[in-house]
Formats: structure tokens, C-alpha cells, sequence
């Protein structure tokens, strides 16, 4: 094995680290200036590097720079008693291993060497052609029918609606359909109609002349005729205003449009993929979408999985994501041991496949080593493994039917997949709850049934006959009354207080305001 080096001024750190290197059975090598440590690697390289940062005549910074041009992938660890911030940063910014500051443990110390021996004499990875990457990527069996619903749509102009969560890729699935259609040589143009005001959403859409209001100083066009010919691919729909809706059914209609303040039409071939994460159905019945603008839209619908229902993806995705962070900010490739691949395989990820891909942009800035193992992930997965993977077992042991869901921060909540709402046929009303239906135990988190059902057993009694009854949308309909019946329950208890009632459900207050108004929450009798 080749030794270990180790540069410092102060022979006593040099005794020191070369006595614990030497216990561990690793050849141990000794140096008091970078200038011996350069001489020697003209000859000679070691399995690690550790190097002092101040020192007579060059610094540990210095040797830093001249090792990295001769022997880039020499792990270097650089130590110093003077622990500021510029020696840290710069350290890092010179592609050190790790920063030592002084004093340290002389445990955690070799500890730290060892592992960047592992690192040294693991096989340097290869990344792969950019070019070889599809544009989605997804074993799973979702996916492979998402898959499978692009390519029977490769051919054809049909208007496509794509539901999912938040942070699933609606977006690159609708890029994928324009991508393969026959408009894909003109425009693809996106627009998300949630992140636009409503006074300027009109015009964003359908262009402007000038004069047309105030600030309008020139004709502008909108994004219907800037999608001429192509696609126009407008994301989160449910959020779209009534008024709108009815501008943007009409043009799907008769083909036609007029820009704000315009009175000649002006024809538009334009392909609409739309997408949502709300229940269109249930905002349909509430009165907040129009149901035949609904039906324009909904000519094909695609589901796009929640990345929880495809972890098979995840190890795959994350050695996507990390190729391409490594390559945007120009730095090497991390890559996962078992052990993080494991927990990060079981991690819900609540944000999908964009939560996914800030993980692996944060191992790649944060993660000391070029093998990331688990204690490197970042502090809401380590917490997950921490202190989440103990209830699992627990409701495992209560409900054989539900599967765990986690909060990043790693406490517990309710299964994503069975526990999202009461049962439909109940005989439970707004504000009602029905008389033998249990609780769940918010201590132990498991099904604590009044008389001999739990509330949990006859949810899946009742998500069973409406999966029998073919009812569209189970989940998004039984989701709607949980979340109604959870947030009612939190205003009764606070007297009507919106504010403590986020606080006490674990949302925030702009989240609760906004889904009293999506589920059509009555207040005015709660006090």
C-alpha cells in the first residue's frame, strides 16, 4: 500500500498523526516543508495527502495548487489553527478533501484519513455521454406506460391534459409530446398561468395593442402567437381565472383569438397541453372551473406518477442529476455508496423528482468526498434514517394495508396512500364525524379503532368499491375531504383563528387560506 503523507512545521502534530496512521497498519511518511513534498513528487505518490496550511516558505494552499496540476486525483487534506472562513473556502475552492481545523480529535482525525483512502482506491468513475441520456428517464412500470401513452401521441394534435404533484415533470413530458409530434421543428412555449397576476395573464396570453392600457406602448405579441405552428404548454390550469377560461375556450373552439384591445381575430394553429396538480373533476363541481372548458382539455389525459410510486427510478435519476450538477458547476462527479443509495431510495421525496434533483445539486456543492456515504446526505434524509425508520414498523404492525409516508424533516405523518381522507359513505356531513370511526394516535401514530373498526380499515374498505366502481380520480376526491375535514376541525378547535389553526395542522397560514378557497371551505359557522 502506498503511505500516507504528512506535511507540518510543528513536529509534535507530525509525531502525532504519524504514531495513530501507523496503528491503523498504514505506512506512514513525514515532511516539515511543501518544498520536500514537491521534491519527492517527482518520484513518488502517495495514497493521501495531509498538509498544514501555514508554513515557512509555501503555504499548504500553495502545495494545494501545485499537487492538484500534478496529481489531480490525489485526495488532499489541509489543516489549520487558524479556522476563518477565507482558509476554509479557499481550501475548498482548491479541490481539497477535507478542511482539519485545529485542535482536533486525533480519532476523528485517522478516521477522516481512512476514508480518503477508500476514496483513492476507488475506480475512477466514468461519466457518461450526455448524449446518451433520454430525455425522461424511468424503469418503472408508471413510467414505461407514460412511455408508452407519448409514442401512440407521437403523431397526432390531439389537446393533452397531464396531472401529477408538484415537482413530478409535468413540463418535461409535455416537451417530450411536442418533441415527437409533427409540430416539432416550431415553437414549444410555456406558461405557468399560477405565476402570472390575473390583470397581466390576458395579455401574456393573447398579446396586446398599443394604447390598449396604461403602459402599453407598443403591440405585443402573446404567447398563442408565439407558439404559432407548435405548442403552447400552459402548466398549472386549475389556477387559471374565471374570465380567462372562458377567453381560452373559445379560442380552443373556433381557433380564433383577439389581443387585449384588438378588434381584428387573428387565427391560431396551436397545439394546448395543459397540466394541473389540483382535482379538476372536484373543482368542476365546486363551480371553479368550467366544465366545458374542462372537457376541451381533457380530450387525453396523462398521469404522471408521484416519484414515491416509482423508487425504482430514483438510484438512476440521482446518477443523472449528479452528472449534470458536477457538470454545471464544474466540478467532479459525486457518486452514491450503497448505504446512501439505500436511504435515499426510501425517502418519500414530498417534492418528487425536482426535491430529487435539489438533493443532488446540495451533495454536489456540500459532500466532502467524491463517494458520498449517508452521513454526507443532507440533514432531512439523514433525519429520515435517523429518526424516521423507527415508525414504519410500528404502523406496519397496526395496518398491514399502509404503506409509510414521511415529512423531509423526518416526522411522521399519515400514509400518502391510505390515509388521505374519510370514508366517502360514512354518513359524515361538513363539520360531522361519524360515531365508530377511530383516530389514530398521534404518539404512536397508529390506528386507535372505536368499537371494532379503525377509520383507517374503513377507508380502504371504501377506496376499494370506488376503485370497483371505476369512480376517476380516487385519491384527489378522498384527499379533498380529508383536508376539508382536517382544516374545519382546526378552525373549531381555534375558535375560527386561521393563523394558529396552519400552525397547529403543521402548514402554513398562505396554505390554509389557499385551500379554504380551493375546497370551498364554509367558515362562517365555525367559531
Amino acid at each position: 500500500m502506498r503511505p500516507i503523507w504528512v506535511v507540518d512545521d510543528d513536529h509534535s502534530i507530525r509525531w502525532v498523526l504519524q504514531k495513530a496512521i501507523s496503528r491503523e497498519g498504514i505506512p506512514c511518511e513525514i515532511f516539515s516543508s511543501a518544498a520536500e513534498v514537491l521534491e519527492r513528487l517527482e518520484t513518488e505518490v502517495p495514497q493521501v495527502l495531509v498538509s498544514d496550511i501555514r508554513m515557512p516558505g509555501q503555504s499548504g494552499l500553495t502545495l494545494l495548487s501545485k499537487v492538484r496540476e500534478l496529481q489531480p486525483d490525489l485526495p488532499v487534506i489541509i489543516m489549520t489553527a487558524y479556522s476563518d472562513l477565507d482558509s476554509a473556502v479557499s481550501a475548498f475552492q482548491g479541490g481539497a478533501f477535507e478542511y482539519l481545523p485545529k485542535p482536533f480529535d486525533i480519532e476523528k482525525a485517522v478516521e477522516l484519513i481512512l476514508r480518503a483512502v477508500r476514496e483513492s482506491q476507488t475506480e475512477e468513475f466514468v461519466e457518461e455521454a450526455d448524449s446518451a441520456a433520454p430525455e425522461i428517464l424511468g424503469q418503472a412500470p408508471a413510467m414505461q406506460d407514460v412511455f408508452r401513452a407519448i409514442g401512440r401521441l407521437s403523431q397526432s394534435n390531439v389537446t393533452v391534459l397531464i396531472t401529477g404533484e408538484s415537482g413530478a415533470g409535468k413540463e418535461l413530458v409535455a416537451r417530450a409530446l411536442h418533441r415527437h409530434s409533427p409540430r416539432a421543428v416550431k415553437p414549444f412555449i410555456a406558461l405557468n398561468t399560477a405565476a402570472i397576476p390575473k390583470d397581466l395573464l390576458e395579455s401574456e396570453l393573447f398579446g396586446h395593442e398599443r394604447g390598449s392600457f396604461t403602459g402599453a406602448q407598443a403591440q405585443r405579441q402573446g404567447r398563442f402567437e408565439q407558439a404559432e405552428g407548435g405548442t403552447l404548454f400552459l402548466d398549472e390550469i386549475g389556477d387559471m381565472p374565471a374570465e380567462l377560461q372562458t377567453r381560452l375556450l373559445r379560442v380552443l373552439s373556433d381557433g380564433h383569438f383577439y389581443r387585449v384591445g384588438g378588434q381584428q381575430p387573428i387565427k391560431a394553429n396551436v397545439r394546448v397541453i395543459a397540466a394541473t396538480h389540483q382535482n379538476l373533476d372536484e373543482r368542476v363541481k365546486l363551480g371553479m372551473f368550467r366544465e366545458d372548458l374542462y372537457h376541451r382539455l381533457n380530450v387525453i389525459r396523462l398521469r404522471l406518477p408521484p416519484l414515491r410510486e416509482r423508487q425504482e427510478d430514483i438510484p438512476i435519476l440521482a446518477k443523472h442529476f449528479l452528472n449534470v450538477s458536477a457538470r454545471e458547476l464544474g466540478t467532479e462527479t459525486k457518486r452514491l455508496s450503497d448505504s446512501a443509495i439505500r436511504i435515499i431510495g426510501e425517502f418519500p421525496f414530498p417534492g418528487n423528482v425536482r426535491q430529487l434533483e435539489n438533493v443532488c445539486r446540495w451533495i454536489t456543492v456540500m459532500a466532502p468526498a467524491q463517494l458520498v456515504e449517508a452521513r454526507d446526505l443532507p440533514p432531512e434524509l439523514n433525519a429520515f434514517q435517523n429518526e424516521g425508520a423507527k415508525a414504519p414498523d410500528k404502523m406496519a404492525e397496526n395496518s398491514s394495508t399502509s404503506p409509510s409516508f414521511w415529512r423531509a424533516e423526518g416526522s411522521p405523518v399519515l400514509p400518502a396512500t391510505d390515509a388521505q381522507a374519510l370514508p366517502l359513505n360514512s354518513g359524515m356531513s361538513a363539520g360531522k364525524y361519524p360515531v365508530d370511526s377511530g383516530v389514530v394516535d398521534s404518539f404512536s401514530n397508529s390506528p386507535v379503532p372505536v368499537g371494532s373498526v379503525s377509520w383507517l380499515e374503513l377507508l380502504f374498505i371504501e377506496a376499494e368499491k370506488a376503485l370497483e366502481r371505476g369512480q376517476p380520480d380516487v385519491m384527489d376526491a378522498l384527499t379533498a375531504q380529508f383536508e376539508t375535514t382536517m382544516i374545519q376541525a382546526a378552525l373549531k378547535a381555534t375558535h375560527g383563528k386561521r393563523i394558529e389553526a396552519a400552525q397547529r395542522l403543521g402548514i402554513g397560514r398562505n396554505t390554509i387560506t389557499r385551500k379554504i378557497q380551493d375546497l370551498n371551505i364554509d367558515v362562517k359557522d365555525i367559531d
